[in-house]
């Protein structure tokens, strides 16, 4: 049971942070939200730096869980998924908000699944 409340955590923080917390960065991480409100090439790519804020965002929020798990109860942590997530997240909102190559739906499937691989990674015996 305490692994799946650890999962349904996991989740409930990926909502709060992709869907209550992005606030500004939702329409920072737009390279035309830049283009419209900071034309200046000076600008021009501050996009890729709201991105990777809201992945890392997403990515503590989602890993609090398991993180304060193995703080609490021992166990191994993993810098290396914390990395990667922040790097799929990026890429992944860069292919829905820039790319336009990608829908909400694909989008959400690939962090779910970034939920799933990091809670077997962690918890997989």
């Amino acid at each position: 049971m305490k692994y799946f409340i650890i999962l349904i955590t996991m989740i409930f923080c990926h909502i709060v942070d992709d869907y209550y917390l992005q606030g500004w960065l939702a329409s920072a991480k737009q390279k035309s939200w830049w283009k419209k409100n900071a034309p200046d090439d000076l600008y021009k790519h501050d996009y890729l730096m709201a991105l990777f804020m809201h992945s890392f965002s997403w990515t503590f929020m989602m890993m609090l869980a398991p993180t304060l798990y193995v703080i609490i109860f021992g166990g191994h942590y993993y810098p290396l998924v914390f990395v990667l997530n922040v790097i799929i997240h990026m890429i992944t909102d860069n292919m829905k908000a820039n790319k336009k190559k990608i829908n909400l739906i694909q989008d959400q499937i690939i962090h779910l699944a970034q939920i799933v691989v990091t809670f077997l990674v962690f918890f997989w015996k």
